[in-house]
C-alpha cells in the first residue's frame, strides 16, 4: 500500500508549470482579470478605498443621503447596545439551566456561530432587535443576504444594513447580482429550463470578470469584503484577487454542490494552493450541500486542520432550510449539530427556513424563489409582512438551537457587541 500510494505524489516540476502560466505577460486569462483590477487601482489602493468606505460615519453619510430616517433607528440600536438593553450570555445561560450554569464550563473553542438567511431588508434587523431585547433572546453572529445589489443600494438598505452590523458586531455575506438568475445564460429560464442549470448555473464567459468588477464596486464604495460565491471560475478569480493582495473574502454557496470528503479536499486544496503566505484564504467559509451528514464533515474538518485552515475556513451548514423551493421537508438538522459541535470547531448553524413544524403551516411559507423578487411586487402582491414573518421564524429557530446547544453545554457565538 505504500508503494501505491507514493504514486500519488504531485512532483514540484507542477507548481513550476502553474507559475509559467501565471506569470506568462500574454496570459490572457490573467491578463484580464488585472484589467479589471486596474480599473480601481493597485492593490493597496483598493484596500484604503474600502476602509474608508467601511467606516462607519461614511456609512451613516450614505444612509443620510438615501433614506435618512434609518438614522433614528441605527441611533436607537447603538443606544440599547450601549446602555446594555441585550441579555448577556451570563444570563442568557442562567435562564435556560437556571443554577447549574454557575457551575458549568463552555468550551468556546468549539462555540458554534449562530447564522440566520436571508437578511433581506433593514427593517428586519430592527424588528429582531426589538424581539431579542423583549424576550430576553440572541441576535446572531452572522447574517446572510440574498437581494439584489443596485435595488439595496438605490433604497438605502445596503448602507443600513452594513452600519447595523457593525453597531452589534456580527459579520454579513452579500450576494452579487452576477450570477446565474441574472440572464447570463441566455438558453435557461427559470423552472422551465431547470435541468439545463445542473452543474453550471452561473458565470458563463465574460461573467466572471463582471462579477470581480461588481465586487471592486461595493468593496471600494461600501466596503463589502464578504460575498457569495456559486462558480469555479469566480472562486478562482477571488483566489487569485485575494493572491494580488485585494482584501476579498467569500463563501462557497450551498449550489457549488459539496456534499462529500472529496468535493471538499478538492476545493480545499484550491484554497491552499492560492493562500497567502501568511497561511490565510479568501474562502472563510464553506457552505455544505444538504445532503451531507456528520462523517462527511468530520473527515473534512481533519483535512481542513492538516492543510492549517482550522481557524481560516468556517464549515456552514443548514440546520433549517427554506420550506418551499430547496429541499424535501420536514427539514431539521439540529440533532446532528449538537453532535458535530462537541468536536468541530468552527462551524456555523445556517437558519434559511423556520422550525419545520411552524414555517410549513404559515399562510406564507418560507420559499427560496422569495430572495429573487422585486421589492416593488412584494409589496404590490401583499406579501411584506408575509416575508418579515418568515425572517422572524428562521429568528426562532436560530434561538432554538441557541438553547439545544446550551442545554447540551455547548457554546455559541451570538452578535459580539450586543451579547457579552
Amino acid at each position: 500500500m505504500s508503494d501505491l500510494r507514493a504514486r500519488l505524489r504531485i512532483p514540484n516540476s507542477r507548481l513550476d508549470e502553474i507559475n509559467a502560466l501565471l506569470l506568462n505577460p500574454k496570459s490572457k486569462v490573467v491578463n484580464d482579470i488585472l484589467a479589471v483590477v486596474a480599473k480601481y487601482g493597485d492593490p493597496e489602493e483598493i484596500n484604503r478605498k474600502a476602509q474608508a468606505a467601511a467606516e462607519l460615519p461614511a456609512l451613516l453619510d450614505k444612509v443620510k443621503a438615501k433614506k435618512p430616517e434609518y438614522l433614528s433607528d441605527l441611533e436607537w440600536l447603538a443606544e440599547q447596545r450601549d446602555r446594555g438593553a441585550f441579555v448577556s450570555i451570563a444570563d442568557y445561560r442562567q435562564s435556560i439551566l437556571g443554577e447549574k450554569a454557575a457551575g458549568m464550563v463552555f468550551n468556546d473553542d468549539v462555540a458554534v456561530t449562530l447564522e440566520v438567511s436571508a437578511l433581506q431588508y433593514f427593517p428586519w434587523v430592527i424588528s429582531a432587535a426589538k424581539k431579542a431585547i423583549a424576550e430576553r433572546s440572541l441576535m446572531p453572529g452572522r447574517w446572510i443576504k440574498v437581494r439584489k445589489m443596485k435595488e439595496q443600494e438605490a433604497d438605502g438598505d445596503l448602507p443600513a444594513i452594513a452600519a447595523a452590523m457593525q453597531i452589534i458586531g456580527a459579520s454579513y455575506v452579500e450576494t452579487l447580482d452576477t450570477k446565474g438568475t441574472d440572464g447570463s445564460n441566455i438558453h435557461l429560464n427559470g423552472p422551465a429550463t431547470i435541468t439545463g442549470y445542473f452543474g453550471g448555473i452561473g458565470q458563463p464567459n465574460n461573467h466572471v470578470l463582471m462579477w470581480l468588477d461588481e465586487f471592486l464596486y461595493y468593496y471600494t464604495n461600501y466596503g463589502v469584503r464578504q460575498v457569495l460565491n456559486i462558480n469555479s471560475g469566480s472562486i478562482l478569480a477571488a483566489y487569485l484577487l485575494y493572491r494580488l493582495g485585494v482584501d476579498i473574502e467569500f463563501k462557497i454557496s450551498v449550489f457549488v454542490g459539496n456534499d462529500n470528503p472529496y468535493a471538499a479536499l478538492w476545493t480545499l486544496l484550491g484554497a491552499r494552493l492560492f493562500a497567502r503566505d501568511d497561511g490565510t484564504s479568501a474562502l472563510i467559509g464553506f457552505n455544505w450541500g444538504n445532503s451531507v451528514n456528520n462523517e462527511t464533515l468530520e473527515i473534512t474538518a481533519k483535512v481542513r486542520k492538516k492543510l492549517g485552515f482550522e481557524d481560516v475556513i468556517r464549515f456552514e451548514h443548514h440546520i433549517t432550510e427554506t420550506w418551499k423551493s430547496i429541499v424535501r421537508q420536514p427539514y431539521d438538522r439540529r440533532a446532528e449539530l449538537i453532535e458535530l459541535a462537541r468536536t468541530v470547531p468552527n462551524i456555523s448553524a445556517k437558519h434559511e427556513g423556520g422550525d419545520p413544524e411552524v414555517d410549513g403551516q404559515r399562510a406564507h411559507p418560507s420559499d427560496i424563489l422569495d430572495y429573487f423578487r422585486d421589492k416593488s411586487e412584494i409589496i404590490a402582491s401583499g406579501d411584506w409582512d408575509n416575508l418579515e414573518r418568515n425572517f422572524l421564524d428562521k429568528y426562532d429557530a436560530l434561538n432554538h438551537t441557541a438553547r439545544a446547544l446550551t442545554e447540551n453545554g455547548l457554546s455559541f457565538i451570538a452578535a459580539r457587541n450586543l451579547h457579552k
